[in-house]
């Protein structure tokens, strides 16, 4: 296992070198620095640092244009790909919301766009799996709109309860999801103040009773043996923080954590296909959803990476930056929505 470890800390490291030095090169060839102007050496630093995280930006963006681009193409599929809002400007609920609207949109006109209203597949990756776990979940019983066949939720985050599951305590410092970023991501879009962070991590801001009411869906005894086997600790919340509760109660609302949803609309929800790498914090988020999905038989179609890490979709078409583990998903994803 260390060998490929290595191997993907140089390649990123290989990759963000040679964008800062893109970057600085871009600088000094297009950016003229007015003689008058005072400490030019200070913005010449920060036009470098501006042009480096704008094209970071630039180059993450069309990763998923040139996977929405494969997968139209391979599945001969109409694709629509989702903008919404961002942190920091926009918090919760805005992502939920936009993808919302842009999904009801669509749904009812799909005789424009040519689609077969009884093949409508929707499809995300990580904080994208959660929020297509929650559309599937909120678009349950409209009889205004077309039912949706199958979702692809590709190493999803489903619920913010527990973040001491085996995997959590696994991979915490695993690139390219840490759980220390995790948080602090999630603390962003919910703007939750940072101070929460360690209470957040200990399952202290959550009510016992709630606790006990959902633990059938969120204990860790629901993850199977064989995943519990590297360095898993049994863990229980610490005590009940009342301050932290209030401040971080709606991360337990169902639109951020889906796990959570009644039997009744999980019943209800369509075939899916779920997609957990081995070296993934959010590894057992997807077997849990598996498993309630399974419970309220619902059909689910599971594939998992022994060598795959979180993000690593997104490296399947950057040649000497992607990995086995990239294609494997993508051909994967492309050969479940053909076959349905």
């Amino acid at each position: 296992m260390a060998v490929p470890w290595l191997v993907l800390l140089l390649a990123l490291t290989v990759f963000f070198l040679g964008v800062f030095v893109w970057a600085v090169f871009e600088h000094f060839l297009t950016t003229d620095v007015p003689a008058t102007l005072q400490h030019p050496a200070k913005l010449r630093f920060l036009h470098c640092i501006f042009l480096y995280l704008v094209t970071l930006v630039s180059l993450l963006s069309d990763c998923y244009h040139g996977l929405c681009n494969y997968l139209a193409r391979e599945t001969d599929s109409v694709l629509l790909m989702i903008g919404y809002r961002k942190v920091p400007d926009h918090h919760s609920p805005a992502l939920f919301q936009d993808c919302m609207n842009a999904s009801i949109h669509f749904l009812k006109a799909l005789e424009t766009y040519g689609v077969d209203a009884s093949r409508v597949v929707v499809c995300g990756e990580s904080i994208g799996g959660a929020v297509v776990a929650a559309i599937t979940q909120a678009l349950v019983g409209r009889s205004d709109l077309p039912r949706i066949r199958a979702q692809v939720l590709i190493y999803p985050f489903v619920q913010a309860f527990c973040l001491q599951l085996p995997s959590f305590q696994q991979n915490q410092n695993v690139p390219l999801l840490s759980r220390k970023f995790l948080v602090t991501s999630l603390c962003n879009y919910l703007a939750i103040d940072l101070s929460w962070r360690d209470a957040i991590v200990n399952g202290t801001c959550v009510p016992p009773d709630v606790w006990r009411k959902y633990e059938k869906w969120l204990s860790p005894d629901n993850i199977p043996k064989k995943f519990k086997n590297r360095g898993y600790q049994p863990w229980s919340p610490g005590p009940f923080n009342e301050a932290a509760y209030l401040e971080a109660r709606h991360m337990l609302d169902v639109e951020n954590s889906p796990l959570i949803a009644d039997d009744e609309v999980i019943a209800q929800l369509p075939e899916s296909f779920l997609v957990s790498c081995e070296n993934d914090i959010l590894r057992d988020d997807s077997l849990l959803y598996k498993k309630r999905l399974e419970d309220q038989g619902v059909r689910v179609t599971w594939y998992h990476l022994e060598d795959g890490f979180h993000g690593s979709v997104i490296f399947f078409d950057k040649k000497a930056l992607s990995f086995p583990c990239s294609l494997k998903i993508v051909n994967a994803v492309v050969s479940y929505v053909k076959g349905i």
